[in-house]
């Protein structure tokens, strides 16, 4: 697969994400909340990262108020002008103050002290389209993929990164690179997809 390939392939997912309607939108959200909310790798989780729904991606706001209202932690993530290359995570609850970023996405202020990425047991990563072996297609800034390159080489490393999609984001096989960080699992509103299990 070519870049020209690549790039067809990723607009057409992103078609598919965002020509769905606002019932299907909030069905797909229900749905998505309904398949995590039971799964073991979230009930035993304290420190959760997730997401601002952009684009058509599905939307994890309802996973993010059950986890506030069970007492977890949770974060979203912050592009830091001091390192534009990876994300940073910052606190946040339903009295966080978000503030637009130069992509349009709502992030909550910088925290004082840095999380490592290693500290979370669970991040949520939104995604443009997925195959069953849990390679993940993204928006091609690479922000995942930089900030979680450590799972490259210690697959079972914390944390543990799910993506999450509609069914509709789901693909034929498609050729990865070597910075590519494939996922723990992808949940969509049908089922859970493990690399293992695929």
């Amino acid at each position: 697969m070519n870049k020209e390939e690549r790039l067809a392939l990723r607009e057409s997912l992103r078609e598919a994400r965002r020509s769905l309607n606002d019932a299907d939108q909030a069905a797909a959200s229900a749905g998505l909340l309904s398949i995590v909310s039971g799964e073991e790798f979230f009930t035993n989780a304290s420190r959760v990262a997730f997401y601002q729904k952009l684009d058509g991606e599905i939307d994890p706001h309802p996973l993010v108020e059950l986890s506030l209202n069970q007492g977890k932690e949770c974060f979203l993530p912050v592009i830091s002008k001091d390192n534009e290359e990876v994300l940073t995570f910052a606190p946040y609850d339903s009295n966080t103050e978000l503030t637009e970023n130069n992509w349009g996405i709502a992030e909550p202020p910088l925290p004082d002290v840095i999380i490592s990425p290693t500290l979370f047991d669970v991040v949520f990563v939104p995604l443009v389209g997925f195959d069953a072996n849990c390679f993940r297609l993204g928006m091609g800034k690479g922000f995942y993929d930089r900030t979680f390159s450590f799972k490259i080489f210690n697959r079972r490393s914390q944390p543990l990164l799910v993506g999450l999609a509609h069914e509709c984001q789901l693909t034929e096989p498609f050729p990865t690179e070597v910075w590519d960080v494939r996922l723990d699992a992808v949940a969509t509103p049908e089922k859970i997809y493990r690399p293992d299990t695929a």
